[in-house]
């Protein structure tokens, strides 16, 4: 992205907490790419940012091939952050020295720090600080010149500056919430180390990107595919803001959609923003492919291959169409770029694959640069309505995913149902709000019940609620036994063909969040 703000470079060495360095850095107002760690020092040079941050990793630096930035990196004169193996690879390259793991040295989870010298990342804390380690190597001796910072119980030197570098380096992660202060640290790098401005707002946001959308599309027509989620429903809120009549909006119903929220959808854009939405009743369409299929990944791809064919006949519709829209987000480019290599499984669902090559539009992706909850904040800015924007997370292929087995009307239906129960209570007990993701699971199992006089045999639903601040980690929510009890009674009684419903209590990890 070309952009007139300050920049910081994340360089990922492989850390599964990557992507949360990036968010914590636009948290404080400061704009930030992720890059692999090879990227060139004559690139890096190029985009003059105000800092560099190298991620942890799972690697240790005396691994044979492991990755390791050049040592011109440091002498560029921007401020550098190391983080865990981050800090190993510097010290490293730099003259100091790293030892493997043994029994003593490793680390994992709740550390408390002794701080021995504030310095600029430790400045205005305590002297003790409660953070989050994941390390078997560690750093015995930091490079000439730098100075050590804080020490654990298990390590001597967890920290380290060398001001006159411009380097930092801690061995823990203050990306992550466990760092009880770690967006203190992070505030410290940018605005002390690297004289951040803070120039990073989503509203400064919302106006490029519609100059850039103009610029790229011109006076041609933009063709935007609705799936119902916040991401598309935030591209087509700003395409309608950078070049009005000439974006056509294609909604496809699935058939998979909460109960109620294709109306919601067609509201919110069509009556709350003034954006003509055409609307494809595919849902037969959808089921018909479903048919038969229990597979998790199966479902996925039927669904893929589905859409495609639903958009590409929409598409046909629409003369004189050369670009289309998509709700592309950052963490799928980082996905696809990451030093781990591209992702086993990057979910094709989630944006119309294959539909650009098809149909020979160019794509068009103004969200490509956000995050998740960056993307909340500009349809905010955008005036999409907070009971839209607000809503929790919802799985590309819909409630297919949250049916275990086979897809079906009824079974539809009877999800639907409970799904809207459980949301409806926990709205009314104002939960909605204090939880990041709830929803109800049909599970594929039947149980013996009792209604009335009559023995029933029927189907049983999972109830799934979560809190998380960056949906890598989530913990159940602790919901009251009466809003549980008030759920599960409405639910047996009011939803045919349910007799049992269970609330799963399982963080993650172990479990993930979805259940398919």
């Amino acid at each position: 992205m070309s952009t007139p703000h300050q920049l910081v470079l994340i360089l990922d060495f492989g850390s599964q907490f990557t992507q949360l360095i990036a968010r914590r850095v636009r948290e404080n107002r400061v704009y930030c790419e992720v890059h692999p760690f090879d990227l060139p020092v004559a690139e890096i040079r190029r985009r003059a940012p105000i800092g560099i941050v190298l991620s942890g990793g799972p690697q240790s630096v005396y691994d044979p091939g492991a990755p390791l930035p050049g040592r011109d990196l440091f002498e560029l004169g921007v401020p550098v952050l190391g983080i865990c193996y981050g800090m190993q690879a510097a010290a490293h390259l730099l003259g100091g020295r790293v030892e493997p793991g043994t029994a003593k040295g490793r680390e994992y989870g709740r550390a408390e720090v002794e701080v021995e010298t504030p310095g600029t990342l430790f400045a205005g804390l305590g002297e003790r600080e409660t953070v989050w380690m994941s390390h078997g190597d560690h750093v015995t001796a930091a490079p000439p010149g730098a100075l050590a910072t804080a020490r654990s119980a298990s390590v001597d030197l967890v920290g380290f500056e060398d001001a006159a570098r411009g380097l930092y380096c801690i061995q823990f992660h203050p990306e992550v919430s466990h760092t009880r202060h770690g967006g203190a640290i992070l505030h410290n790098f940018l605005y002390r180390a690297c004289g951040a401005r803070g120039d990073w707002t989503m509203a400064g946001y919302l106006e490029e990107a519609a100059a850039a959308i103009r610029a790229r599309v011109g006076g041609e027509r933009v063709l935007c595919g609705i799936s119902g989620g916040v991401d598309s429903a935030v591209t087509a809120a700003l395409l309608r803001r950078a070049i009005g009549d000439q974006l056509v909006s294609v909604f496809v119903d699935t058939g998979l959609l909460r109960l109620g929220e294709r109306r919601q959808v067609e509201a919110s854009l069509t009556e709350g923003l003034g954006i003509p939405v055409v609307t494809a009743e595919a849902a037969a369409d959808f089921l018909a492919a479903l048919a038969g299929t229990q597979d998790p990944e199966a479902k996925r791809k039927a669904i893929g291959r589905v859409f495609i064919e639903v958009f590409e006949r929409e598409a046909r519709r629409f003369a004189g169409v050369r670009f289309l829209a998509q709700g592309t987000l950052y963490p799928d480019v980082i996905e696809s770029t990451s030093v781990r290599g591209p992702s086993a499984v990057i979910k094709s669902h989630h944006n119309v694959g294959g539909l650009p090559e098809r149909l020979g539009f160019e794509l068009v992706e103004p969200l490509r640069w956000l995050f998740k909850d960056e993307v909340r904040q500009l349809g905010r800015e955008l005036g999409l309505p907070e009971e839209f924007i607000g809503r929790h997370p919802f799985p590309g292929p819909g409630l297919a995913v949250r049916i275990l087995g086979e897809v079906t009307a009824e079974r539809v239906r009877l999800l639907q149902e409970a799904d809207a129960v459980f949301l409806e209570e926990l709205r009314a007990a104002g939960w909605y709000e204090r939880t990041s993701q709830a929803f109800a699971v049909l599970l594929p199992v039947r149980s013996v019940g009792v209604m009335g006089d009559l023995r029933t045999y029927e189907n049983v639903v999972a109830l799934r609620a979560v809190e998380t601040h960056d949906f890598m980690t989530a913990d159940w929510s602790h919901l009251p036994y009466e809003l549980l009890g008030r759920a599960a009674n409405r639910i047996v009684n009011e939803v045919r063909g349910v007799n049992r419903v269970v609330y799963d209590v399982t963080s993650k990890p172990p479990a993930t969040i979805e259940w398919e």
